[in-house]
């Protein structure tokens, strides 16, 4: 599930990748996503293969779809070395706080693969104080560790454990969030994808959540079947619905999202589509859905500069809302 209580909020644009150094996760930039770590594991003797991460159902729609940037962001990424790098991020906006962000990653010696090295450390703080921490570490070939801290200003928001075993043909993972013994609060989240053919993976998603003398416990079916270039997958429980369609084209990806919420009788469609240009080195995202919401995101990439522009509008027609951003991401 990822940061199961993680906080929306303005963060820190993903640094380029540093020789030598694997990409960390990504956490909502409008400058791209970042892939986990992989790690997986050979493919069984009837040739089965992992079917990866249960919260990566979704990843390939979720980075057809823009995002949007609002006033004016700024992004300087430095590399000190093989191992280390810092950012620096500002936000000026009329509507959402104006901020500043200073990121720091860390990898290390230990290398998997040419794009991958562990252990990963990656911090980031704003001016007003609140942290957001996430160490990830290869125990074994197998079993991946990854720690998540949260901090709201002086308060605590998020501690987060999980541990990720990847199989041959299966991914089993067990997430503790802000377990507290004193208080008997917490959230225990387990996730178990299997693949049954090649192309067709089932799983199921279990969470748990007890605190206030009160406990409760949802269970959610998955699916995903992939092709040579499409992926349809799924999930849908007692309380929620969540369906995506994606396509891959030479130079053209869109997707289709589907959700919805039984408990609040809602429901959404988004079409998302990513267009690539290479002649021009651009990269244009658009998307439209049933909540009357049209945004686009044009990225510029200078061929002989370290250097991309970024272009963002959003329009809703139903409430009568404009936002247009623009930004710069140097290094």
């Amino acid at each position: 599930m990822g940061n199961v209580l993680a906080a929306e909020g303005p963060t820190t644009p993903p640094s380029p990748p540093i020789p030598g150094m694997p990409t960390p996760p990504a956490s909502g930039s409008p400058f791209g996503q970042m892939p986990q770590p992989t790690g997986v594991p050979g493919p069984e003797k009837n040739g089965l293969q992992n079917p990866g991460n249960f919260e990566d159902l979704f990843k390939k729609v979720k980075e057809v779809f823009p995002t949007p940037v609002e006033g004016f962001k700024l992004a300087v990424n430095k590399g000190l070395s093989n191992h280390f790098q810092i950012s620096h991020t500002v936000s000026l906006a009329s509507f959402s706080p104006s901020s500043y962000h200073f990121g720091t990653t860390y990898v290390g010696s230990k290398q998997l693969s040419p794009s991958e090295a562990f252990p990963v450390m990656l911090g980031d703080m704003d001016t007003s104080g609140s942290l957001n921490a996430q160490i990830i570490h290869q125990l074994t070939q197998r079993l991946r560790g990854k720690f998540v801290l949260q901090t709201q200003q002086t308060k605590w928001g998020v501690y987060q454990g999980e541990f990720e075993y990847k199989g041959p043909s299966y991914t089993g993972t067990m997430t503790l969030a802000n377990i507290n013994p004193l208080e008997e609060t917490g959230i225990v989240v387990g996730h178990y994808l299997q693949s049954i053919t090649q192309r067709l993976a089932l799983g199921a998603e279990l969470l748990y959540h007890y605190g206030q003398g009160q406990q409760a416990a949802i269970v959610s079916l998955a699916g995903k079947y992939t092709s040579d270039n499409w992926i349809a997958s799924g999930t849908i429980g007692s309380t929620a619905c969540h369906a995506t369609y994606y396509h891959q084209g030479k130079d053209i990806q869109f997707g289709v999202e589907f959700e919805s919420n039984f408990r609040a009788q809602e429901t959404a469609v988004g079409l998302g589509y990513c267009v690539d240009i290479p002649q021009a080195n651009c990269t244009f995202k658009g998307m439209v859905d049933t909540n009357w919401t049209v945004a686009g995101v044009l990225e510029k990439r200078m061929a002989q500069a370290p250097f991309t522009f970024l272009l963002s509008g959003v329009l809703n027609h139903w409430k009568n809302q404009y936002r247009f951003g623009f930004g710069l991401m140097i290094g």
